[in-house]
C-alpha cells in the first residue's frame, strides 16, 4: 500500500494484550526444578508445622495455669481479692520492664509490622521470637490471676513471631515479611480454634488484604499446616463437643434479629471503649465529651501503671465473684454450659459481667486477648434474649449472639461466622450466621472506627514519636542542568559542619514512678 510504514515492532499492544502469555517451559523449569524455591517452601511449612506446636504448647500451659486458679478458689473463695491484684500488678511490671509491646491482644501488633515503611528492627519491635516467649509466659500467669482473657490473639502474634524467624534461612527470592506475618497470625488462630478454614480467612480479612498471589499458596499451605497440627493434638472434633444445633425455623426471625442489632450495638460500644481507653496521647484530635472521664483515668494509668493494674484486677475479681466465679479466665466453659443446655452459676449476669471484666482486664495492660471472651459475652446476650422469648435453652440464639457480638467486635464478619460455625460444627445455621455476622458489623461500624487497625495505628504512631521518625524523600532532587544551572547562583560556602546527634535506640518505657 502506497505511502504504508511497516508496523512497529515497539507499539503498545492491543486492548487486552498488556501482559505476555506465561510460558509454560520457563514456568515448569521455575516451579519444579528450581531447587532454592523448593528450599524455601520447605522452611516456610517446618516453620508452620512448628508454630502450631507452639500454640499446642501454649493451650496447655494455659489449662493448667487456669487450673490452678480454680483449684486456690476452690479452698478459698475469697483469694482473687488478694490474689488477682496482686499478679496483675506483677504482670503489668513484668510487661513494661521486659516486653512492653507484648502487652494487650497482639494482632495489633502483628498488623503494625506489617507497615511497608518499617526496617527488620521496627518489624521485631512489634514481632519477634523474643516477644513470642515473653507472650506465651506473661498470658499464661495472667490465667493464673484469672483475669478474662483469652489465648486467641496471643496466639497469633507467638505463632507471627515464629513465622517470622524463618527470614534467616530464606533466600534472596522468598517470602517478603508481610505475608509471613500474615501466615504466621492466621496460623495461630488455626491452631487455637481448631479451624484451619478460619484462620485462612483471617489472614486475608484482617491482617493482610493485599497477599501477593504467588505466595499465597505456600502462605495458605502454612496455615493449613498449623491447624492440622492442633488437630491432631486435640483431635478432630469441634471445639465446644458434639452439640444439636437445631435448623432455623420463622418462630426464631423476631429474637434472632433482636440478639442480632443488641450484639452489634454492644460490640461496637464495646470497642469504642477500647479504642478510648487504650489511644490516650497516641491518637490526634480532641476526644467526645462523653470519653473524657475514661480519658482521665487512662492519663492516671498512664501515669501509675501498676497501681492501676492492681485496681483494675481487684475490680475483675469483685465481677467474679458477684458472678460466682463464672467471668475469671477465658469463659469458655459457661459459654460451652449454655450451648450445651446448662446456665452456669448467675446466667442471666453473665454477659453484662463478662463484657465489663474483659475490658477492664484489657485496659489494664496486661497480654492477653478478647476473642474468646467476647465469645463468652455473646453467649451471654444471646441467652439473655432468649429468656426474654421464653426460650432459654435454644441453642441456635446462643450460637447468633456469639457470632454477633464477635463480628461487631473485630468488625470481621466472614471469620467470625466461620469460627463459631466450626466451633459448634453449626452447619445447618451456616446462612444464619453469615447474615448475623454481615449486619452485627454494619452497626458496630456506625458506633465504632475498626479496633485492631486503630490500635495499630495508634502503635505505629507511637513508635515513630519514640524514634524520632524522619519521613526520607524516595530519591534525592536533582541537580539542575543546562542554562538553569548557568543561571542559578552560585551557593554559598558551607558553614562548618556539627556532628549529628547519636540516633536513639530502643528504649523500653519509663519506670512506673508508684514503684
Amino acid at each position: 500500500m502506497t505511502g504504508s510504514s511497516p508496523p512497529d515492532s515497539g507499539s503498545a499492544a492491543p486492548p487486552g494484550r498488556g501482559h505476555a502469555d506465561p510460558n509454560f517451559y520457563r514456568e515448569l523449569k521455575t516451579e519444579v526444578f528450581d531447587g532454592r524455591l523448593w528450599l524455601d517452601r520447605a522452611i516456610v511449612l517446618a516453620y508452620g508445622a512448628l508454630a502450631g506446636a507452639v500454640v499446642v504448647l501454649f493451650t496447655l500451659m494455659i489449662d493448667a495455669a487456669f487450673g490452678l486458679f480454680g483449684a486456690l478458689t476452690a479452698r478459698a473463695h475469697w483469694l482473687p481479692l488478694i490474689w488477682t491484684p496482686l499478679l496483675a500488678a506483677g504482670i503489668v511490671w513484668l510487661t513494661r520492664r521486659y516486653a512492653p509491646m507484648s502487652s494487650g491482644s497482639g494482632i495489633p501488633q502483628v498488623i503494625a509490622a506489617q507497615d511497608p515503611a518499617l526496617d527488620r528492627d521496627g518489624q521485631h519491635w512489634f514481632v519477634s521470637l523474643r516477644l513470642a516467649v515473653a507472650k506465651l509466659l506473661l498470658a499464661t500467669l495472667g490465667l493464673v490471676a484469672g483475669l478474662s482473657i483469652g489465648k486467641e490473639g496471643p496466639s497469633v502474634q507467638i505463632a507471627a513471631g515464629v513465622l517470622q524467624h524463618s527470614r534467616r534461612w530464606l533466600g534472596a527470592r522468598g517470602i517478603p515479611p508481610q505475608a509471613l506475618l500474615a501466615a504466621g497470625g492466621a496460623a495461630g488462630i488455626a491452631a487455637a480454634f481448631n479451624a484451619p478454614l478460619a484462620g485462612v480467612v483471617f489472614a486475608f480479612e484482617e491482617l493482610s488484604r493485599r497477599m501477593e498471589t504467588r505466595y499465597s499458596g505456600v502462605v495458605i499451605a502454612a496455615i493449613v499446616l498449623a491447624g492440622l497440627i492442633g488437630v491432631s493434638a486435640f483431635g478432630n472434633q469441634a471445639y465446644f463437643g458434639a452439640i444439636e444445633v437445631p435448623p432455623p425455623g420463622w418462630h426464631l426471625l423476631l429474637p434472632g434479629l433482636m440478639v442480632t442489632v443488641v450484639t452489634g450495638l454492644l460490640g461496637g460500644l464495646f470497642a469504642k471503649l477500647m479504642i478510648a481507653t487504650l489511644t490516650v496521647g497516641a491518637v490526634r484530635g480532641r476526644p467526645p465529651r462523653w470519653a473524657m472521664p475514661l480519658r482521665r483515668l487512662s492519663a492516671w494509668r498512664y501515669r501509675w501503671p501498676i497501681r492501676f493494674a492492681a485496681a483494675a484486677g481487684l475490680a475483675v475479681a469483685l465481677i467474679g465473684l458477684a458472678s460466682e466465679g463464672a467471668t475469671f479466665g477465658s469463659g469458655v466453659a459457661p459459654a460451652a454450659q449454655l450451648l450445651h443446655g446448662d446456665a452456669p452459676p448467675a446466667a442471666l449476669a453473665f454477659g453484662p459481667l463478662k463484657f465489663l471484666a474483659t475490658w477492664l482486664t484489657a485496659w489494664s495492660g496486661v497480654p492477653g486477648g478478647i476473642f474468646a471472651p467476647s465469645l463468652a459475652t455473646g453467649a451471654g446476650i444471646g441467652y439473655d434474649i432468649a429468656r426474654l422469648w421464653g426460650d432459654g435453652g435454644n441453642t441456635a440464639l446462643i450460637a447468633v449472639g456469639m457470632t454477633g457480638f464477635l463480628a461487631a467486635v473485630t468488625q470481621a464478619p466472614i471469620t467470625s461466622f466461620l469460627i463459631v460455625m466450626e466451633m459448634i460444627n453449626g452447619r445447618p445455621l451456616v446462612l444464619s450466621l453469615m447474615a448475623v455476622a454481615m449486619v452485627a458489623a454494619a452497626v458496630s461500624r456506625m458506633i465504632s472506627r475498626p479496633l485492631y487497625a486503630t490500635l495499630a495505628a495508634s502503635m505505629l504512631a507511637q513508635y515513630k514519636t519514640r524514634h524520632e521518625w524522619v519521613e526520607l524523600p524516595a530519591s534525592p532532587p536533582a541537580p539542575p542542568t543546562g542554562a538553569d544551572a548557568a543561571a542559578e547562583p552560585p551557593a554559598p560556602s558551607p558553614a562548618p559542619a556539627t556532628a549529628p546527634p547519636a540516633p536513639t535506640s530502643p528504649q523500653t518505657p519509663p519506670a512506673d514512678q508508684s514503684s
